[in-house]
């Protein structure tokens, strides 16, 4: 698989991962560094609205790295029914080999703030999962439901995925729980039956 990958700096084949939401009012698939761009300007403009206060850099350090161990692991689509999108030991093992090519202090920082986003626990990591779950129910949103309506995706099973939202910015959640209200009433998410 290695040998497959284009040669040069390691972080510039993020442009190359796929994701299945499409960007803002676009039928293009958005790949993960556009996501890591708009999830970086997306935290400085929306910091304000953390519930507590955060240390903006290490926000902006979890955003631009969290999707860098998906150049070895791959994108798991939120929805997927095949695959739990929790694959954390492929991940590790990802977040050892990329971020082991830096000096070593360095690759254990990006290790531990790596895994702090995906545990989760401190308020910097709650906003940064808030900024990777808005971002692309935005993009849902703009795109008359996007992938919801490709794959056919329940509003309960994006309600369960999204609330996770409310864990950094309770004001973000209200907004993205009116978003998902307007987008039932629009019929470009239906509820289960």
């Amino acid at each position: 698989m290695e040998e497959d990958r284009p040669q040069g700096p390691e972080a510039e084949t993020l442009r190359e991962c796929e994701r299945k939401t499409k960007l803002f009012h676009s039928d293009r698939p958005e790949n993960d560094a556009e996501h890591s761009w708009h999830l970086a300007m997306m935290t400085i403009v929306l910091a304000a609205h953390a519930d507590k206060p955060i240390d903006v850099l290490k926000v902006l350090k979890m955003v631009l790295i969290h999707d860098l161990v998906e150049i070895d692991a791959g994108d798991t689509f939120l929805y997927d029914t095949q695959k739990d999108h929790t694959n954390t030991e492929e991940e590790l093992l990802a977040a050892q080999r990329i971020f082991g090519l830096l000096p070593a202090a360095q690759a254990a920082e990006f290790i531990a703030i790596w895994q702090e986003f995906e545990d989760g626990q401190t308020d910097e990591a709650k906003f940064a999962r808030a900024m990777d779950r808005f971002e692309p129910l935005l993009q849902n949103s703009s795109n008359n439901g996007g992938t919801w309506v490709e794959f056919n995706v329940p509003y309960e099973k994006v309600y369960e995925k999204k609330k996770a939202i409310r864990q950094g910015s309770a004001s973000l959640w209200n907004y993205a729980e009116t978003l998902l209200n307007e987008s039932v009433e629009k019929g470009i998410l239906k509820k289960g039956e």
